[in-house]
């Protein structure tokens, strides 16, 4: 089970759900979907990606297109700049730099010229969460990252609450909106 119950009749997803549709992606390449959290949030307007095919399937199961990043790429989707909007959540902290810098590379082509490109990574305490994360991506880190690759970084906010509480909420996370 992806949340315990009382998560989901407090709807806690609810904040992070608004801050995607206020993002206002339009169709959305999503990497690292996993379940489909995300694509759950984008009401049908996104087409997911993760290397783990167990994930994949349960994605489709309920009722989302997502596919391993071999079947994206044998995918109609897979044509450049076929979509508005890359989108990374709690993906890159899982990674090398150079790691990361290679997803982007492999994905930005099938994002249209000025599209979007979204990295969400965990403060603080949110990080210390997940024994699988590899390297800490604040502001500063993730703004490297897509300067590397060309972005312009337009945006960096925290999210949900103000930046002090990262140290002790573990769901605060560092949102960077960035362009082609």
């Amino acid at each position: 089970m992806e949340s315990a119950g009382w998560k989901q009749r407090l709807d806690v997803q609810a904040p992070y759900r608004w801050n995607i549709r206020l993002l206002a992606l339009g169709r959305t390449l999503d990497i690292g979907c996993g379940l489909g959290r995300n694509l759950a949030h984008l009401d049908g307007n996104g087409v997911g990606v993760d290397h783990n095919a167990s994930s994949v399937a349960m994605a489709v199961q309920r009722g989302y297109e997502a596919y391993t990043p071999d079947g994206f790429a044998a995918s109609p989707h897979a044509r450049p700049g076929a979509f508005d909007s890359l989108l990374l959540a709690h993906v890159v902290e899982h990674m090398t730099e150079d790691d990361a810098l290679g997803l982007l590379r492999t994905y930005l082509p099938f994002v249209r010229t000025g599209g979007k490109v979204v990295l969400i990574t965990p403060q603080e305490k949110g990080y210390t969460t997940d024994a699988t994360h590899v390297r800490f991506c604040g502001f500063p880190e993730v703004a490297a990252l897509c300067t590397s690759v060309g972005l312009t970084v337009d945006r960096q906010y925290s999210f949900p609450f103000p930046r002090p509480a990262g140290k002790v909420f573990p769901y605060n996370e560092f949102v960077t909106l960035a362009r082609i």
